[in-house]
């Protein structure tokens, strides 16, 4: 019989191509993945992995092995959902949640309270990874939710075994010191407002730094920037001392305090945030507690 490890080991180093990435993935040594594709390859009897260059590929049989994995989760799966859906209380278990950092500092993070309380047996693992990355996770298997952004206002694609539900638009607003001049506009900002301030921004290649970049897009002169930083909480220090300004997402700004202020744009930035699941764990009670807290706020 086919072990469900080996199988998810298989599947991985097929998606990723070298045993070191997999083993990454999967949290465990690469010597430890090796073991679980010789052990399947003894299982199957023939080879289902082949050198290619630094990586492997697979072989024919490696290909219909990996072809069917879904299948093998999907029941899994179903399994488990049996078996939670008659047992009596809350949901319970773990949940293994992969996001990207503003949403768990901005929609995880206060859920986490509540949810713990509605669902006292339930816990709830997070790991930090970027959309297409996290994405990968949930196909594989080795996560069961995903929470990602559209780059750029365009979505990550979805793998066709995923399902998706829109669950917040994110916006950003401009921060500065209660002493810069621009707060004392009670206004949306334009981009008039804005030229010839100094900011700190995120780093080039951020969404954050993309929203920067497009409020500049018209205007004659390059934007004044003093500071590339990545943390939000380092710009605010920054931005307290008061002479640059932040252009911040609300899901990442913690309390601003007394000293600092926001101004919305009149033409808002935005991302679009979404929950991405495989299809089989659609009724999972397990991932439905933990989206109703995060739609729902109390």
């Amino acid at each position: 019989m086919i072990e469900v490890g080996a199988l998810r080991a298989l599947r991985s180093v097929a998606a990723l191509g070298t045993l070191a990435r997999a083993a990454d993935e999967l949290g465990f040594t690469s010597s430890a993945v090796s073991q679980q594709i010789k052990r399947l390859e003894r299982q199957v009897g023939v080879p289902v992995l082949a050198p290619a260059g630094r990586g492997v590929v697979l072989t024919p049989a490696g290909q219909a092995i990996v072809d069917s994995a879904p299948e093998v989760f999907q029941a899994l799966e179903r399994c488990a959902e049996a078996a939670q859906s008659v047992s009596e209380g809350a949901p319970r278990g773990i949940l293994r949640v992969v996001a990207f950092s503003t949403a768990i500092r901005g929609l995880l993070a206060p859920t986490l309270p509540r949810l713990s309380t509605r669902c006292p047996d339930l816990r709830v693992h997070i790991t930090e990874q970027d959309p297409d990355q996290a994405l990968h996770s949930v196909e594989a298997g080795t996560a069961d939710l995903a929470l990602v952004h559209d780059a750029d206002g365009l979505p990550a694609p979805l793998p066709p075994s995923l399902t998706q539900r829109h669950l917040h638009t994110d916006v950003g607003d401009v921060v500065m010191s209660r002493t810069h001049p621009l707060a004392r506009l009670d206004r949306p900002l334009a981009g008039a407002d804005l030229a010839g301030h100094a900011w700190v921004t995120s780093p080039p290649g951020s969404v954050c730094h993309q929203w920067f970049r497009r409020l500049f897009a018209d205007a004659p002169e390059e934007p004044d920037v003093r500071h590339l930083i990545d943390d939000f909480a380092t710009q605010l220090s920054l931005v307290a001392s008061g002479d640059v300004l932040a252009l911040i997402p609300r899901l990442a700004r913690p309390p601003l305090g007394e000293a600092l202020v926001s101004r919305p744009l009149r033409r808002q930035p935005k991302r679009e945030v979404h929950a991405a699941w495989r299809h089989s764990a659609n009724a999972s009670p397990t991932i439905q507690a933990l989206l109703a807290e995060c739609e729902h706020p109390h």
